[in-house]
């Protein structure tokens, strides 16, 4: 049957998809900085130790099997590349020696042009696509990525872009879209790059979590209370401004610059005349004001830069690198070791405690490089590993016990890492494999063998648009009516996607002979498997009961398989 997984899963944010689809298929009308890669073998090796700490903490309980090739292949492609995969790239996968063709093909991903696209968006997620679209900003991200800039210099020319990018203004996008409300600044700068949610701490001691207190609070947010943006769009910081907070008791406090680990950074005497400070003071006033103004004088004591040193001199709770590490754990897997992703402290302990402080040794040893470390995790059986089977065992229990042991089950090896998670689609990732699906397949295949690095930032500019209208998704994620109702209504789904011109897959389809490879290449292409018989037969009688109608009962069925859960979720 049609995306058998989800068909009968309970999973909320899949379901609808599975009714739109079946019911409107039947009523429709018709140069910097890099970090060193690790060599092959630490990665095979950095993968078995994931292995073998996931498998020991399930040594009880049920671990699903790893995949198949081709659903491997669309899986690590949409998490490498943000898009799925292309036929010839499934054809060429399947021809591998098995013994090493996953680590070919991540390999390949990862040194690909789309790899840097992709992880460019996922970083823009995170860091800004909720506040702003950012031109500048997302071409900066890019030169990151495709330098792959490790991830603590990253943190140093964002957090201070006025010491390290001095002449570039595209780095100060995280600090100038946050400059008017210190709090959200202060917070989601420890949320995103500590995992550390302060917001609760504001007003009174954390009432939830022991670790954090008012001082911690404040003690970040002094950290941004002296920043500003001058009229050129640079960022600076001013000569003076301390904070201080009332307890709940009533006394009123000087706020320290203090880390998340409670260490300080005192503040050094200012050594200048009140004359001298009065004119420094009034040239930060005019360049903020004035376009034209001199670049103004930075103060001998700049905060953000001791928080950069602060963070990376962590050695005790490494909250900036295990953030990291926990943040790309959770985009492949579904779910951080430490869960939810803003909540690491001492009353919500990681899943894997070994595994956690493993990745982020590795880590912070290969110079803080992204690439390695999603690569590593990518070639481990525990990334591999399918989704949970939806039937119950066949056994003298009753229903009720058998779906309350099957469930307890699930929920353990769920927040153990021993199944998959359906994931859904990023925006990118939604609209990039909207149109790879939806090319003509011989076509495409030439690109990517000829000129793919031009065609994949071609797509990456064709993909904006839709990836702009279209939700980030978030924990319990449900479609969006209006995302339905677009691929349901849209004239451009119907006369773009869907055109039967020869440089689209309808086209290609059309002119295929046999309707038994019409619908076995449309599944290849769009869901990247065979279709099994059910799925196989039905659409057979389909095609057979609309012979006059052949164009347009091609274009639903490839309409049915792009809006099923099966091609919305990367599973």
């Amino acid at each position: 049957m049609l995306v058998e997984h989800f068909a009968h899963s309970d999973n909320s944010a899949s379901r609808p998809w599975f009714i739109i689809a079946l019911a409107l298929l039947i009523t429709m009308p018709q140069g910097e900085i890099q970090a060193e890669s690790l060599p092959k073998e630490d990665l095979i090796r950095l993968a078995e130790k994931i292995d073998r700490l996931i498998e020991s903490s399930l040594e009880h309980h049920l671990l699903t099997p790893v995949v198949s090739d081709s659903a491997y292949l669309r899986r690590v492609t949409l998490d490498l590349a943000g898009r799925i995969p292309s036929v010839s790239e499934l054809r060429r996968y399947e021809t591998l020696d098995a013994k090493d063709k996953k680590h070919v093909v991540t390999k390949q991903l990862i040194e690909s042009p789309d790899f840097a696209y992709h992880q460019r968006n996922e970083l823009d997620t995170l860091l800004l696509r909720a506040l702003n679209n950012d031109r500048k900003w997302r071409e900066y991200l890019l030169e990151t990525t495709q330098n792959n800039t490790p991830w603590d210099v990253m943190f140093r020319q964002i957090m201070t872009p006025e010491v390290t990018l001095p002449e570039d203004t595209r780095a100060t996008a995280f600090l100038k879209h946050r400059l008017r409300d210190l709090d959200k600044l202060a917070n989601d700068s420890s949320m995103i790059w500590f995992g550390v949610n302060i917001g609760c701490a504001k007003c009174h001691d954390h009432p939830l979590v022991d670790d954090w207190k008012q001082e911690h609070y404040y003690g970040i947010a002094s950290f941004f209370k002296r920043t500003y943006q001058t009229k050129k769009g640079m960022i600076g910081e001013r000569f003076d401004g301390n904070m201080r907070f009332d307890t709940t008791e009533g006394e009123t406090k000087d706020a320290a610059f203090m880390y998340l680990t409670g260490k300080s950074i005192p503040e050094p005497q200012l050594d200048l005349e009140e004359a001298t400070l009065k004119e420094y003071q009034e040239r930060i006033k005019k360049a903020e004001q004035e376009e034209s103004a001199d670049a103004p004088p930075q103060p001998p004591f700049q905060p953000r830069s001791e928080l950069v040193k602060l963070a990376l001199g962590d050695e005790t709770q490494n909250f900036f690198a295990k953030n990291i590490v926990n943040r790309i754990w959770a985009r492949l897997f579904g779910r951080g070791i430490v869960h939810p992703l803003d909540q690491i402290h001492s009353g919500n302990p990681a899943s894997h405690p070994e595994l956690l402080n493993l990745l982020t040794d590795e880590f912070i040893k290969n110079q803080y490089d992204l690439r390695s470390l999603i690569h590593g995790i990518t070639l481990s059986n525990t990334y591999a590993r399918s989704l949970p089977k939806n039937d119950h065992p066949q056994d003298v229990q009753t229903h009720e016990e058998s779906d309350r042991q099957n469930h307890e089950e699930s929920d353990v090896t769920e927040s153990r890492f021993g199944h998959a998670l359906p994931r859904p689609l990023s925006p990118h990732q939604l609209s990039l494999s909207l149109l790879i699906a939806t090319d003509h397949p011989e076509k495409l295949k030439d690109k990517i063998e000829t000129n793919w690095e031009q065609t994949r930032g071609q797509l990456e500019g064709r993909s904006e648009h839709f990836a702009q209208r279209t939700e980030i998704p978030g924990e319990n994620f449900q479609t969006p009516v209006s995302e339905a109702l677009w691929f349901s209504n849209s004239e451009e789904m119907q006369n773009q996607y869907l055109s039967t011109d020869n440089n689209h897959l309808v086209g290609y389809l059309k002119e295929i002979e046999s309707d038994s490879e019409v619908i076995s290449n449309a599944f290849a292409v769009i869901l990247g498997r065979p279709p099994i018989q059910e799925e196989h037969d039905t659409l057979s009688q389909y095609l057979n009961s609309r012979a006059g109608q052949r164009a347009e009962t091609i274009q639903q069925i490839a309409w049915v398989l792009l809006c099923s859960p099966e091609f919305r979720f990367n599973h």
